[in-house]
């Protein structure tokens, strides 16, 4: 079978699966809506968790950046899995305990304020679509590529299929779909890491194969990486070029910005005991190593393939993958000395791109020149980051069932996580901002119905997203990650683990960190991005890492505010003991 036939076969069969679950398990009470009616078996539950966790940015992009990044790129595989870890001992239990529904009911009922409330809210709010916006972007990536159908039409598939068990479903449907989900992305990231380790090490065990031999020859996979790396004027592989408080600070606003994202923080909402959800935790961390620790195997599988098969060759000769990928315009080649050969050195090939959708050809094409050639290097090559994961069994020329089955996985980890944020800004507004503020005398089965009108606009405004990509959706990552850490993470710690701190402080420290962290990044990735860099930021701190700054600067206002107004209600005090209660 061809590799269109084959990729519709199994995307084809994944939905009709997502679909099935979404009418075994559809919801029909409130608690069903939000937390699964608290029924999740713990197994099921880590599965749920993982494919919730473990987003487009995991799947599709995480092995990408480290691939070009080499052992700076090691911040994300590092922060965002010790952000779970965070997140599973100081959180998830206590959350659980609680018994409520979203992060906003645990932030208004223990800060006693609306105020608390509204601005957790906002936050949540932010974060989610923001997120939304790069799993559609995925979804787009996927269907343009391997299904060959135009970027509009991809995006509105993947609206009704995430429409069709989001609403239908709630958290119900959401936790035995992400069950499957989490499958068929785990199946689909492994067998062809697996087949490439043989090809490349002939080691079975991408995790070993990462530092063994390559076959046939007695160097080191690594060491033959940054031998390349430095041949051709990049940092060697394995070797750091930020500074070590940069990468200290970003490693930690990714880790406590990742805790303090409620879509996987709501996982926990939906297990019967808190025994459980520290079950769930464990098992959970177990699925998502998995990929997390076959990540860096992917990465150097993929950066010395694609070296090997594209510099200094003839572009007539290239391969077939090279321009497949430039068709849709996630590679680019400016023939800069016009000899006909591709060289790929450091430094920019083009001086600008920007995001751009497009219907011709039916094509997805994300990247456009603005300013012509960059003559300032040598590079003749643009590549997007978040094609090597797809890209990299089309480089290896593994079968094309194999490349069927990535399309297929690359999808589930996209509709995965964009379902989960779907549900928890569906939950922000019927529950937290109209049940819990606006209205609050509405019945059970009137909230049912604005939880569901709500996750059918956010799914449409998701799509918006997906077919109009704001040009800002890379930049606002760092904002997304920076604003969790420094808003959201300090207010369910010191929640749980100070009981001191009333509604001022909290109201005072989420803004403070809100404030500081926002100015910071908008000033460098907006206002002048021009002085980015290390000579222009604060003890040389880059906008990604500010976060965790503001996070420091969120707990000492909150302490400091919250010494000059009285203690919380002694209600307040009671609460907080039963939840710590084992």
């Amino acid at each position: 079978m061809s590799l269109q036939a084959l990729t519709y076969l199994f995307v084809g069969l994944s939905f009709a699966i997502y679909i099935a679950i979404a009418i075994w398990s559809r919801a029909r009470s409130t608690n069903d809506f939000y937390i699964a009616g608290k029924e999740v078996n713990p197994v099921a539950n880590g599965m749920a968790t993982a494919a919730d966790w473990m987003s487009a940015a995991s799947f599709i992009s995480m092995a990408g950046l480290i691939a070009f990044l080499g052992k700076d790129g090691s911040v994300y595989l590092m922060g965002w899995t010790g952000g779970y870890v965070l997140l599973a001992l100081l959180l998830a239990p206590y959350l659980r305990k609680f018994g409520k529904y979203t992060v906003p009911d645990f932030i208004g009922t223990r800060y006693y304020s609306k105020a608390a409330r509204l601005v957790a809210i906002i936050c949540l709010i932010f974060i989610s679509f923001t997120y939304v916006a790069g799993q559609m972007r995925g979804v787009g990536i996927v269907f343009s590529r391997f299904l060959e159908v135009d970027i509009n039409v991809g995006v509105v598939i993947g609206m009704l299929i995430v429409f069709f068990y989001a609403v239908l479903g709630g958290m119900k449907g959401i936790t035995y779909t992400q069950v499957a989900q989490y499958c068929v992305l785990i199946f689909a990231y492994l067998v062809p890491a697996i087949f490439i380790s043989i090809l490349v090490t002939n080691n079975p065990i991408p995790q070993l194969g990462f530092g063994d031999q390559i076959s046939g020859t007695s160097t080191y996979l690594l060491d033959r990486l940054d031998q390349i790396s430095e041949e051709l004027g990049f940092t060697a592989y394995t070797e750091n070029s930020k500074t070590n408080i940069d990468i200290f600070f970003i490693t930690a606003a990714l880790m406590f910005g990742t805790a303090g994202l409620p879509h996987v923080i709501v996982r926990f909402f939906t297990v019967p005991k808190v025994s459980d959800a520290r079950k769930s935790a464990g098992y959970a961390l177990i699925f998502i190593a998995l990929l997390y620790t076959t990540a860096p195997a992917v990465s150097a599988f993929a950066k010395m393939n694609f070296i090997d098969s594209v510099q200094e060759v003839e572009y007539e000769s290239a391969p077939n993958w090279f321009k497949n990928w430039e068709d849709i315009g996630l590679i680019a080649w400016k023939d800069k000395n016009e000899d006909g050969v591709i060289d790929y050195y450091p430094g920019n090939a083009l001086k600008g791109v920007k995001p751009k959708y497009t219907n011709e050809r039916g094509k997805y094409n994300e990247r456009v020149v603005l300013n012509d050639i960059d003559s300032s290097n040598l590079n003749e090559v643009y590549i997007d980051n978040d094609i090597m994961v797809l890209a990299n069994p089309e480089i290896a020329k593994l079968p094309n069932w194999v490349i069927a089955l990535v399309a297929a996985g690359a999808l589930a980890a996209a509709l995965s996580t964009a379902a989960g944020l779907l549900l928890v800004i569906s939950a922000s507004i019927s529950h937290d901002l109209l049940k819990k503020m606006v209205m609050p005398k509405i019945t059970e089965k009137q909230e049912l119905f604005f939880a569901r009108c709500s996750a059918a606009i956010a799914i449409f405004i998701a799509g918006l997203f997906g077919i109009y990509p704001p040009g800002f959706v890379a930049q606002v990552v760092a904002f997304a990650f920076g604003l969790a850490a420094s808003t959201i993470f300090p207010v369910l710690f010191m929640g749980i683990f100070y009981k001191r701190l009333n509604k001022q402080g909290a109201i005072a420290g989420m803004l403070s960190g809100l404030i500081s962290t926002s100015s910071y990044i908008i000033y460098f990735k907006f206002i002048s991005p021009d002085l980015n860099n290390s000579n222009n930021w604060l003890f040389g701190i880059s906008p990604e890492g500010f976060g965790f700054l503001g996070m420091i600067i969120n707990f000492t206002i909150a302490l400091i505010v919250s010494n000059f107004y009285s203690k919380p209600p002694n209600e307040i005090y009671q609460m907080i003991d039963n939840i710590r209660k084992p």
